[in-house]
């Protein structure tokens, strides 16, 4: 049996008062998720550890069946390994945001929706600038607004605040902290306290920078927020993560289909093949017929396993934008999880289907919150329970009951 998970990256939600007190997947049409609870099995699932924030590199390789205690470095190292980029062992790689702020406080995470042509030109300037007065940092181009900043002994026992997780904050409140007591210091690393320090320099003065870039002033002229910031955050070193096919050894050929660095990098270390959908953005308009079309080619084509993920939920909850969040609930729903469930419907080899988020990004809030996620489970011939509609509410009651972290993976793996 062929196994696929589609991800809804931040879909689970809360009850809104402007929905009658339902929640947004209580809300939406989604008539092939609700039928494939009815004919599956459903639950919930803690995906974040205790001790953890509730980030997506987190909950995705937990979902994945990662112990984070055993592998989690942060989402830096993930996002090197998707755009190739060989760390050192002596490196730290941070994920670097390009953020617009106004006022003193973080407006969007985002930069005003950063197109990747217009975010290159603004790294190599990061580089011609700052990289030049500090030889021991590196800027590198990622997709969008999500690039990668890389500190040659760089120490990671530091504390940087999420910007998605501070809308509207205080940005200088926010910045890069050591971790106190400074623990020894590892070989072939600077202390914490210089990493902290070094990491606030380059953000201070890449204000002064972004926005005497033309592409700032332009930006400015039409009255469109500019990406003015740089906002390092979720720093480590290179992982040590086993493949699925050593965990799971019914992983002969397996793929990740995201157009995020992040999952791509976890799906660099966890042994998937990545691949690559033309049109698929992270945003609420991303290729999802593409994206279903390549999942249905990969399993057609020998995979044991595919991981979709799809990013436009989480952008909509965090720019608490409810109608659009909404949308992208019934396009998972009916422009990926119905043509990949009509097809594989027809196939002799049965596949294994798994939908879930992996954690709530409630549009009133803006920001992941550590709560569980509902979650189906289906194949032919699976002995379905009594629940009849996919939601945060009705998945209380499946006969998965309330797994944990790892489990998840486990009780998808064992069934063949």
């Amino acid at each position: 049996m062929k196994h696929i998970i589609i991800l809804g990256d931040g879909m689970a939600d809360h009850q809104v008062e402007r929905l009658g007190g339902k929640t947004l997947l209580q809300y939406a049409h989604t008539p092939y998720m609700d039928m494939l609870a009815k004919k599956g099995k459903t639950g919930r699932l803690i995906t974040v550890p205790d001790g953890f924030l509730p980030g997506s590199e987190v909950a995705n390789s937990s979902i994945m069946g990662y112990d984070q205690n055993e592998v989690y470095e942060g989402r830096g190292p993930l996002e090197a390994a998707s755009i190739g980029y060989e760390l050192k062992p002596t490196d730290l790689a941070l994920r670097c945001n390009i953020i617009n702020v106004q006022d003193g406080k973080i407006i969007t995470h985002n930069g005003g929706n950063l197109e990747t042509e217009d975010a290159d030109v603004l790294i190599k300037y990061l580089n011609e600038t700052l990289g030049k007065d500090y030889p021991e940092v590196e800027f590198v181009t990622g997709i969008q607004y999500r690039h990668l900043l890389v500190v040659h002994h760089g120490n990671k026992h530091i504390e940087c605040a999420p910007p998605h997780d501070h809308p509207n904050e205080n940005w200088h409140e926010l910045l890069v902290k050591p971790i106190l007591p400074e623990s020894e210091i590892e070989e072939g690393h600077i202390a914490s306290s210089d990493t902290a320090a070094l990491l606030n320099e380059l953000i201070i003065k890449s204000k002064e920078l972004l926005e005497n870039h033309p592409f700032n002033i332009e930006r400015k002229k039409r009255g469109e927020r500019m990406a003015n910031l740089i906002w390092p955050w979720g720093g480590g070193y290179r992982p040590h993560m086993l493949t699925l096919s050593q965990m799971y050894p019914q992983i002969k050929k397996g793929s990740v289909i995201s157009a995020v660095d992040l999952i791509r990098g976890i799906g660099h270390y966890a042994g998937l093949r990545n691949i690559i959908v033309e049109g698929a953005t992270g945003l609420s308009d991303t290729n999802y017929e593409g994206k279903a079309a390549a999942a249905i080619q990969a399993l057609k084509d020998g995979d044991d396993f595919v991981y979709v993920h799809v990013e436009a939920s989480d952008e909509a909850g965090h720019d608490g934008d409810l109608e659009l969040k909404i949308k992208t609930i019934e396009n998972l729903d009916q422009r990926l999880i119905k043509p990949i469930f009509d097809e594989v419907s027809t196939w002799d080899e049965p596949v294994c289907i798994a939908v879930l988020p992996d954690h709530p990004t409630p549009v009133e809030i803006r920001t992941h919150v550590k709560e569980p996620v509902p979650f189906i489970i289906y194949y032919p011939g699976i002995e379905p329970d009594q629940v009849e509609e996919y939601d945060e509410v009705s998945c209380v009651s499946g006969s998965y009951g309330l797994l944990q972290l790892q489990d998840f993976m486990k009780a998808f793996m064992a069934i063949n």
